[in-house]
């Protein structure tokens, strides 16, 4: 799996789930519980993983959902 996304937005990271789900792209979140864990000072950002394959679907679907993958 690569990385699509890094974020301390919860919000975000719930919406970018969101999309991926319903498009059937399969995803991972990872440090969720990290990011948590830290004390929200943003050491830590939740990553958003997909497989290799379906980088560009993910791209391509979040773009057109209008998140901005440059952050």
């Amino acid at each position: 799996m690569i990385e699509l996304l890094r974020s301390n937005d919860p919000v975000l990271v719930s919406f970018i789930r969101s999309v991926l789900t319903d498009a059937k792209v399969g995803h991972s979140v990872a440090d969720s519980q990290m990011s948590v864990i830290d004390g929200s000072i943003g050491a830590v950002q939740t990553r958003v993983m997909v497989a290799e394959e379906e980088f560009d679907k993910a791209t391509q679907l979040l773009t057109e959902a209008g998140v901005d993958l440059k952050q």
